[in-house]
């Protein structure tokens, strides 16, 4: 198992399960309060995530939420050429990821703004060459329905970047991304099975429909359920948790590793 990525020309180790705050520059996201578009709402959430011990902050500006409507390149640039100056001024030393599916807007956030990783939720062979070309690492993230189809994508998809010289893979199973609610679960049942890969591994089910639909309640209320299925992704090998509510995680990860 791989379990190191280079940021920066330096190496660091996920090995230790890490915890990926989001803080989301846009209008619409799902979950209320992961909405930040003031200089001090952006600056203390990027606080706030690095104090509670959060290792990456991972930076949306366009909605992927089931059922949106993506905004457009400028606005998305727009949106983050304000947001990633405020982040870098209160955390310098952070590791910056952006989620985006577009490849210039991926250049520029790296070339202009310092961001550390790039987090994509499409996979575009354009977007592949753009990473190749900026020597970040990359997050690729599946929306197939069963792990069987996902480790035949995922194995094809990494054999395809290292061709391109990217080395720093980081897969995300893609919970919610075209899976029905059985489908999620089952895939969580069998997650242990995409450590065959060597790869580290990224568990994004903060507060989803999987967690307040099963449990009928809503995403301000799917705290809890949230922090149960981080334990047993944890257990099952995830190396990174994206998450709302990094203190929750962090102390999650903290008692599995007691263990």
């Amino acid at each position: 198992m791989n379990n190191t990525i280079n940021i920066r020309g330096g190496v660091v180790d996920v090995g230790k399960p890490c915890v990926m705050g989001i803080l989301n520059v846009t209008p619409d996201s799902f979950f209320e309060g992961s909405r930040k578009q003031t200089e001090r709402d952006i600056a203390e959430r990027a606080n706030q995530i690095i104090a509670e011990g959060g290792c990456m902050i991972d930076v949306g500006a366009c909605s992927t939420r089931p059922g949106a409507t993506p905004v457009d390149e400028e606005e998305e640039l727009r949106r983050l050429a304000f947001a990633l100056p405020i982040i870098r001024r209160e955390q310098p030393d952070a590791i910056v990821s952006v989620d985006t599916f577009r490849p210039k807007v991926a250049r520029r956030c790296v070339e202009q703004w310092g961001a550390d990783i790039i987090n994509d939720v499409e996979g575009s062979e354009e977007m592949w060459q753009m990473v190749a070309s900026l020597h970040t690492p990359y997050i690729y993230m599946s929306s197939r329905p069963s792990l069987h189809d996902m480790l035949i994508e995922f194995a094809d998809v990494t054999q395809r970047l290292h061709g391109l010289g990217i080395n720093d893979i980081i897969i995300d199973p893609g919970f919610g991304f075209g899976k029905t609610l059985e489908q999620n679960y089952r895939l969580l049942s069998e997650m242990e099975r995409l450590q065959v890969l060597g790869l580290p591994i990224l568990v994004g089910v903060s507060r989803k429909r999987m967690v307040y639909q099963l449990l009928g309640n809503t995403p301000a209320e799917a705290l809890n359920g949230t922090t149960a299925i981080h334990a047993i992704a944890l257990y099952k090998g995830a190396s990174i948790l994206r998450v709302h509510d990094v203190k929750e995680a962090v102390e999650a990860v903290h008692i599995l590793q007691q263990l």
